[in-house]
């Protein structure tokens, strides 16, 4: 994705574009798009990383 000012990815929510740039070489850009953008807020995030816990816990990783 072209990279507009200030290091601002389009398509990309404010302050999530590192999380994106980390995750895009193993995912792919879509799917990092998707879970970068989809904790837009800390509350949001927190509860992500608990539901990912428990998704691993239950495949037993």
């Amino acid at each position: 994705m072209p990279k507009g000012k200030g290091g601002h990815v389009r398509g990309i929510t404010a302050g999530r574009v590192k999380a994106y740039e980390a995750m895009k070489p193993t995912m792919g850009k879509t799917r990092a798009a998707k879970i970068a953008n989809a904790g837009k807020t800390h509350e949001d995030r927190v509860r992500m990383a608990k539901k990912a816990a428990r998704t691993r816990k239950k495949r037993g990783e």
